[in-house]
């Protein structure tokens, strides 16, 4: 990358060359439409740093593939897009409840199904969040655009990293393959954020003894610690523990690690929130769209603002309430038939009037369509 200098860049390319700069050095997937340019600048530039691209010979190899790595130390990610998250969900399980750090970049498309491979769409929300079973905390992000996707990715392996839980990248076709003009910050002026290490000996060793943060210390296989993982229920040691009390442990801290943490995780963004009497939450592409309506409202004196979160899970739920409590009305533009807005209404309640703007048909949303629907709701 040259420093300073403004290149033209695709978003998937954003992605895997944030990867490389947060660490990334070992890539496992199998190609789908639309994320597999990032497996292609991956597997040819891995091979340049001591890095491995491997293709594997299915979806639920790729996610295995990428926690094993991960286990022995290495920064790990695959991409895909939903039908490939489907199959990937089980072991997104497996790396939750065995706090493995990993990302998984989902490039979302029109689905159900095969859907419209080309056509983008942000169907896939839900899915991020509930698409293992059972309770488990993940952390998804949305980037807007191509060097928001190389800073996004970036924060996606720092977060992995630093609470050892699965990080999903929720792009969507328009900002994967969308080019635009970008300066990429300076390698050594990115913060990049490590697991921690083992600090105890091997014989005192304990990999699911938590810190004070609630996050344990992870050694890695081949540095002289032997322990146990596992899919089970299970104690500090790592072996199998399905005891009620040790359950509840489990899955309680689990959850807390990213609950007591959500000033660390949770990013948004506002414009001309101050005075907005209308509001709009919109995330990834439709948020551009958004934004660009929100300034043709208020030229013509409309007050109107928007909020747009980066951080989809944990849902950004302080902000949404402090905005329901000034605003009349939010505006939920989603490529879906609704997904964020029932969070949305959970959190708002009855502060405020919510009302979705949607399309399945594998169209953006258009600055036209969100202002239509702004002074519809006038």
């Amino acid at each position: 990358m040259s420093k300073n200098k403004p290149i033209l860049m695709q978003g998937n390319e954003a992605c895997a060359r944030g990867a490389l700069a947060a660490g990334c050095r070992f890539f496992a997937g199998y190609p789908i439409t639309p994320s597999s340019e990032i497996a292609e600048v991956l597997s040819e530039e891995l091979p340049k740093i001591g890095g491995r691209f491997i293709q594997m010979e299915d979806e639920i190899a790729s996610i295995a593939a990428v926690i094993g790595a991960s286990l022995t130390g290495c920064k790990s990610m695959t991409a895909t897009s939903g039908p490939g998250l489907s199959l990937k969900a089980e072991n997104i399980g497996y790396a939750s409840i065995a706090e493995v750090p990993c990302v998984i970049v989902d490039v979302q498309r029109v689905g159900p199904s095969t859907g419209g491979p080309t056509a983008p769409s942000q169907g896939d929300v839900m899915q991020a969040r509930w698409g293992t079973h059972g309770d488990h905390p993940i952390i998804a992000l949305a980037p807007n655009s191509v060097k928001e996707t190389f800073e996004v990715t970036i924060k996606a392996f720092n977060l992995s990293e630093q609470f050892r839980v699965p990080v999903i990248l929720l792009l969507d076709e328009v900002i994967g393959h969308m080019r635009e003009r970008v300066v990429l910050p300076d390698i050594d002026s990115i913060q990049i954020i490590d697991r921690k290490k083992a600090t105890v000996p091997p014989e005192e060793y304990l990999p699911y003894k938590p810190d004070k943060d609630g996050v344990p210390e992870m050694a890695s296989y081949g540095d002289g610690y032997r322990f146990h993982v596992t899919g089970l229920t299970h104690d500090e040691t790592g072996f199998p523990n399905t005891g009620s009390e040790n359950t509840d442990y489990l899955i309680r801290r689990l959850h807390e690690k990213i609950e007591k943490n959500l000033d660390k995780i949770i990013m948004v963004d506002e414009y001309f929130m101050d005075d907005a009497e209308i509001a709009l939450f919109a995330y990834g592409s439709p948020s551009r769209s958004s934004l660009s309506a929100v300034r043709k409202a208020r030229e013509e004196g409309i007050k109107v603002g928007l909020i747009r979160p980066v951080t989809i899970w944990p849902f950004p739920a302080e902000v949404v309430r402090k905005a329901a409590r000034k605003v009349k009305k939010i505006i939920v533009p989603e490529m879906n038939l609704g997904q964020l807005i029932g969070e949305v209404e959970k959190h708002v309640k009855s502060d405020a009037e919510v009302i979705g703007l949607n399309r399945v048909d594998g169209e953006l949303i258009t600055p036209q369509e969100v202002m239509e629907k702004i002074k519809e709701v006038l």
